[in-house]
């Protein structure tokens, strides 16, 4: 049995859930979201506080459950607070710039690159060297992030290109005489 399914979810000020036959949507300061509803999954609102259950007890849609839960609870997560990606740089001449919906980068290729910022997605840049990646839909977050950090993933003998913040990259030993 999933112990995640059991745990309840608290919904924080400012934030109001819809729970209908075809759809949940979840609205908050930041925006709102949807998810369609499964039918293995009863969701029961209490107050301030989400349960979940499976439909009808069978235990093999506990699993489906704990999913469900998961991805209820990010998205109340991100319509009341957020979700924020940090990229950085790291190599001579890496480069980037935040312009409208565009972010422009350098990267040592012979051309710069431009990535465009999609739609739900703020991106901005502190400083030449670092990349925040914001939004309130966690998934799209980190995969706008991955297709960012794609363009040059770090490499292992110097540690140069995009990784994400508090990354630990292996170093490996260059090739001796």
């Amino acid at each position: 049995m999933s112990r995640v399914a059991k745990n309840p979810i608290n919904l924080p000020k400012g934030v109001e859930i819809n729970v209908g036959a075809e759809s949940i949507l979840v609205k908050g300061p930041k925006g709102a979201m949807e998810l369609r509803a499964h039918a293995d999954v009863e969701v029961a609102q209490e107050g301030g506080v989400l349960q979940l259950r499976p439909a009808a007890g069978d235990e093999s849609r506990y699993a489906i459950t704990g999913t469900y839960r998961a991805l209820i609870n990010n998205m109340v997560q991100g319509v009341s607070a957020g979700f924020e990606r940090k990229l950085e740089l790291v190599g001579v001449g890496y480069r980037a710039q935040a312009q409208g919906n565009k972010l422009n980068l350098t990267l040592g290729f012979s051309h710069p690159v431009e990535y465009p910022v999609p739609e739900g997605i703020t991106i901005e840049t502190p400083s030449q060297t670092e990349i925040l990646v914001k939004g309130i839909d966690k998934q799209k977050v980190g995969q706008v992030a991955a297709e960012i950090r794609s363009y040059r993933p770090p490499e292992p003998y110097k540690g140069k290109g995009v990784r994400y913040a508090n990354e630990q990259i292996i170093r490996k030993e260059a090739k001796k005489k």
